[in-house]
């Protein structure tokens, strides 16, 4: 069986963008991203993160708007090789009546029927319906608080859940 699989948001998880805005989160760098032109993004990533994820037992993917520029400009900062992502077009931002994230359905057809894990700021019961009704593996749906970003408790969540796993 391949290992389950770890969709990653950026800027929530990796990106604890709603903190303070003048104090940067302690252990974190700032980056400054010109994703188009106009003002850049601040961006701040802490450099561990990469090899704890790593140390995870997933196959990492990108779940971001990021999508590839992920690879480019964060991936590098936190130390992960170059990953796959989902591939968001044309569902980006999307509005679902049923509350869903424009994201939900996108990962899950991603998955097709392999356990995930999902870290993410933006989920909701919405979410884990769906999740539920539509995935016939086991999935984690993991909300992280934007204002502190992946913290110990995530990872040890993160852990638990694939030690749950059948083998």
């Amino acid at each position: 069986m391949s290992r389950p699989l770890l969709f990653l948001d950026v800027d929530g998880p990796l990106n604890p963008y709603a903190a303070q805005p003048e104090r940067r989160p302690a252990g974190y760098t700032t980056i400054r991203v010109a994703l188009t032109p106009g003002r850049p993004l601040r961006v701040w990533l802490h450099p561990d993160h990469g090899r704890a994820l790593l140390a995870l037992d997933y196959e990492l993917c990108w779940a971001t708007t990021w999508m590839d520029a992920a690879n480019r400009w964060i991936g590098p900062v936190i130390g992960l090789p170059e990953i796959p992502y989902v591939d968001f077009t044309g569902a980006l931002f999307a509005e679902r009546p049923d509350g869903v994230h424009w994201k939900t359905e996108r990962i899950v057809a991603y998955a097709q029927d392999r356990p995930f894990a999902w870290v993410d700021d933006e989920q909701s019961p919405a979410d884990d319906a769906y999740v539920a009704a539509r995935h016939p593996a086991p999935a984690l749906l993991r909300h992280v608080d934007p204002r502190l970003g992946l913290g110990e408790d995530d990872f040890t969540a993160l852990a638990e859940f694939t030690a749950g796993l059948p083998r």
